[in-house]
């Protein structure tokens, strides 16, 4: 599954490394937008549907957070 999401983050967002952070939220890599960004492209992908409760800083911080959140409802 991380291979998967490595491959549509990467395709959507060439510029970012998402392997070389654990604070892609927190360092600011990543903005509201570029999250918003991320959380369609990969519920269209896995054709999913986030709760808003889900959708934090500390799920998106590194692709381990993303990769566990989107396992959790695929």
């Amino acid at each position: 599954m991380k291979q998967k999401i490595l491959y549509v983050l990467s395709e959507n967002y060439p510029e970012i490394d998402f392997e070389s952070s654990d604070e892609l939220v927190d360092d600011g890599t990543l903005d509201s937008l570029t999250v918003v960004g991320i959380i369609s492209a990969l519920s269209a992908e896995f054709d999913v549907e986030l709760p808003y409760e889900e959708i934090t800083p500390e799920n998106f911080n590194s692709i381990d957070a993303i990769t566990a959140l989107f396992e959790k409802y695929v």
